[in-house]
């Protein structure tokens, strides 16, 4: 397991301030072992809008009991159509349908009118052959209308409150029910980040290593430590909200990742944000006990809220860390 890559540099013009991980604490995910080869490479290989979906996968992906998933197959509202082993199963498409059908439910509309308005959209729906490039279903609060690629069309016009990003199914699936992306996706994944880790601080490879993180993520949208140096190449490249997007997409897959809390947070400071920062900056050095800049820059984040004593301890601490350095004398003189 290699170690992590860390600058010196705390000043924003500094690019070499951002971490970047190759790997380390937060970033490794543990594998379950998985003993049927041919089952190993079927999780593998199935992707989200080809999957055949069980009414138990369905219910623990919405959130939606089985009595209801039966009571709207019966009002003829969304059914299954499609076959698993025989029996029957949800599509995507069939997904898209429940997703919406729950959406207007939970807004209190009557079944009569999610029956019309889902049956109108499932009709809708061969029309886009890319749904998770193309399609979005939107509301203005009097009419449900589905966007493509294509143009617009108005599937139901009435009091309809709707807004699906149906990428995020995608996502959802595979947070849900496919914990790992399976050992060969994820190998792939890890080695197109390795080999992004390599070129993305020359700026002549940047570029390059942008989109080997694009693909790692793609085999594997739980590789979180691939969305926490694409965020470090957004971050260089100054588009400071889509670096920070980033760094939270990467937490919400492992909250404890030292190295994104640590850029977001520095992220924050550089905003003048001071408190937002402080957690961030406590959580990275919770997750990695060792990581000096994180001490560094928790100390400047409580001497800007005017706690100087509060910094103290993590000057220190920070000076036990790094005896010697630019640094380290300027955070003696802090004491």
């Amino acid at each position: 397991m290699a170690g992590r890559k860390r600058s010196t540099s705390r000043t924003k013009r500094d690019e070499g301030k951002i971490i970047h991980v190759v790997f380390g604490p937060g970033g490794g995910r543990v594998q379950p072992h998985v003993d049927n080869a041919d089952e190993e490479a079927s999780v593998a290989s199935r992707e989200p809008i080809t999957d055949l979906f069980t009414r138990a996968e369905i219910s623990r992906l919405l959130g939606l009991s089985p009595g209801r998933l039966r009571t709207l197959d019966k009002a003829g509202v969304v059914s299954p159509t499609g076959r698993r082993r025989g029996r029957r199963a949800y599509t995507f498409s069939d997904l898209i349908a429940l997703r919406a059908a729950q959406a207007l439910l939970d807004r209190s509309v009557r079944l009569r009118d999610v029956t019309r308005a889902i049956g109108a959209l499932k009709k809708s729906l061969p029309k886009v052959t890319r749904p998770l490039a193309e399609l979005r279903i939107v509301s203005d609060g009097r009419r449900v209308v589905v966007r493509s690629h294509d143009g617009a069309f108005e599937p139901l016009t009435g009091q309809m409150l709707l807004d699906l990003e149906v990428q995020t199914l995608r996502d959802d699936v595979v947070r849900v029910l496919r914990p790992t992306a399976g050992r060969e996706r994820a190998r792939t994944a890890y080695e197109l980040y390795l080999q992004a880790s390599r070129l993305d601080e020359d700026p002549d490879s940047m570029d390059e290593a942008e989109v080997l993180y694009l693909r790692a993520i793609e085999y594997d949208p739980w590789l979180a430590i691939a969305y926490t140096n694409l965020g470090n190449i957004r971050f260089r490249r100054q588009h400071t909200d889509e670096a920070e997007e980033l760094y939270r997409q990467a937490l919400k897959i492992d909250q404890r990742q030292p190295e994104a809390q640590y850029n977001l947070g520095y992220v924050m400071l550089e905003r003048g944000e001071p408190d937002s920062a402080i957690p961030l900056f406590r959580g990275a050095i919770e997750a990695d006990p060792t990581f000096s800049d994180a001490y560094f820059n928790l100390a400047m984040a409580y001497e800007q809220t005017g706690k100087p004593k509060d910094a103290r301890p993590f000057w220190t601490r920070y000076i036990e860390l790094e005896p010697s350095g630019t640094w380290t004398e300027i955070a003696k003189r802090h004491l």
